[in-house]
């Protein structure tokens, strides 16, 4: 990595990267269940979307990234990205492992006691070993349809929640099949267009969203080691992309717990 990169001090900070916007429905999760801790984001949108990429380019951009957060100083890193956390954690694990990682998984241990279920999630999640697991092992004996939902994220990364273009896909997404009574939301992008889907299946389809989960894993994990902020300190939040960060900004007004603590939206963070 570049040595002219300017590194913020985020010494204590949580950590979290992802493809893109979706990593920042996970974030505001943390803010609200840990208001006190400051918050270090990056988007790697240079490269995004992640499900189009191969098992070794994801692997690849997570230890950048995480090299970054370490370097400035983060003391535990959220992979906030479901394709990322499918392919790499294991890995970053392997390679930091003084470093506490929380991944993003699809939830469908939740989905467990629905009749018929849909997952949305990138190709590479799909065929993931970590996502066939919790298939077989929660939901083997009912119908699962699956949709690797193609130029989703791309259109999550360009157009706000309530846009008709979004609204076009989904109609036209649940079409091709019978109506779930649950939909496991598998990528971090889709939290940020849950009323879309709501409103396109209904209010009786359950809407699972694992960014809670996410969130309270962080908490767990930072009171077991002792690193939970209890100091009288600025929350400060701030945010990187290795591309344009017109999403970036655009999200974070949507996201008041978010915004309310942001300091800096920097773009194109050379990390190629």
């Amino acid at each position: 990595m570049s040595q002219h990169i300017y590194l913020p001090d985020h010494t204590g900070s949580i950590g979290v990267f992802d493809s893109g916007i979706g990593g920042l429905s996970v974030a505001n999760a943390v803010s609200g269940l840990l208001p006190a801790e400051s918050l270090l984001y990056v988007s790697d949108n240079a490269h995004a979307p992640y499900g189009a990429r191969t098992d070794d380019e994801v692997r690849a951009y997570s230890r950048r990234l995480t090299e970054f957060l370490l370097r400035a100083g983060a003391k535990l890193i959220v992979v906030a990205c479901n394709t990322a956390t499918s392919v790499a954690i294991d890995d970053l694990r392997e390679t930091f492992p003084a470093v506490p990682f929380v991944g993003l998984e699809p939830a469908v241990k939740p989905a467990a006691r629905s009749r018929s279920v849909a997952v949305l999630a990138t190709a590479v999640t799909l065929r993931s070993t970590r996502y066939r697991t919790l298939r077989e092992t929660y939901l083997a004996d009912r119908p699962v349809w699956e949709s690797a939902c193609p130029g989703l994220v791309d259109l999550i990364e360009t157009h706000p929640s309530g846009s008709p273009v979004i609204r076009e896909y989904l109609t036209e997404l649940f079409a091709t099949t019978d109506q779930p009574d649950a939909v496991v939301l598998g990528c971090t992008h889709y939290p940020l267009i849950a009323s879309d889907i709501t409103a396109v299946l209904g209010p009786d389809v359950r809407v699972i969203d694992p960014s809670g989960a996410a969130a309270r894993q962080v908490q767990r994990l930072l009171e077991e080691r002792g690193l939970t902020e209890n100091r009288d300190v600025r929350t400060i939040y701030d945010f990187y992309c290795t591309g344009g960060s017109a999403p970036l900004q655009r999200t974070l007004l949507a996201l008041t717990a978010l915004n309310s603590h942001r300091r800096w939206v920097v773009p194109y963070l050379p990390l190629n």
